[in-house]
């Protein structure tokens, strides 16, 4: 017997001979349509107050989730029609965090974003303060992949 959902995003199938097939088809996209070009209002563990103005926006489930949220540590929480959908994450993604206003990267299981990286000031060590920050770049490139090793 084969699985009726998609192996990475959990996307439903339809099955043969299914009754009432855009229920399903409808899941479908409303998964799809959090992740294209995924932004996140923000990250957090307890469930936000959320209002009908809210539908399809997404928040990235913290550490230690709460209430309908526990054990969805990490996941694409997308609110719909009056409920919740979670996506689970995988490595390569990447979202924007909109409270944040940069990327956020999904590495080894984990969801990284870039690091901060001071501008160098005048005086005595700003070859080692340039040096530092341009080490800095470089690491974070090769870690989100634009850099190879």
């Amino acid at each position: 017997m084969t699985s009726l959902e998609t192996g990475r995003y959990r996307l439903p199938l339809l099955a043969v001979s299914q009754a009432q097939k855009e229920i399903t088809h409808n899941e479908a996209l409303v998964i799809i349509d959090a992740l294209s070009h995924t932004a996140i209002e923000g990250v957090l563990a307890t469930v936000p107050a959320v209002a009908d103005s809210d539908m399809g926006k997404c928040w990235l489930v913290g550490a230690s989730p709460t209430g309908i949220w526990n054990g969805k540590a990490g996941f694409i929480a997308v609110y719909v029609g009056g409920s919740w959908r979670y996506i689970p994450p995988q490595d390569g993604m990447r979202i924007w965090n909109r409270t944040r206003a940069r990327h956020l990267f999904r590495i080894d299981g984990q969801w990284l974003d870039g690091p901060s990286i001071p501008n160098p000031s005048a005086g005595t060590v700003v070859d080692v303060e340039a040096r530092a920050a341009l080490l800095a770049i470089l690491q974070y490139f090769r870690l989100i992949g634009v850099l190879s090793a």
